[in-house]
């Protein structure tokens, strides 16, 4: 006879997932960081001082503005330009 195999439970499922994100190079903060988003991430705090609540607030908050004033595409590019 074949034996079932116990299902995994959430928490189960929350930790592989999080090993797989750890084992790819990303860093959890309030959601998984690319290599590369994690050294802009280092240099926005050494630069400001702010901690990670006020760079999360802050970094939607620029984001926002610029979609508001028609500027998104060019800090996109920007972006992209300067590899950050």
């Amino acid at each position: 006879m074949t034996e079932k195999k116990k299902a995994l439970t959430n928490a189960q499922k929350q930790k592989n997932y999080r090993e797989r994100k750890k084992h790819k190079g990303e860093a959890e903060l309030r959601g998984y960081l690319s290599p590369q988003a994690q050294d802009c991430y280092k240099e926005l705090a050494e630069v400001t001082g702010w901690n990670d609540s006020k760079l999360v607030t802050n970094a939607l908050r620029l984001a926002l503005a610029a979609y508001k004033c028609g500027q998104i595409s060019a800090l996109n590019s920007w972006l992209e330009k300067n590899n950050k």
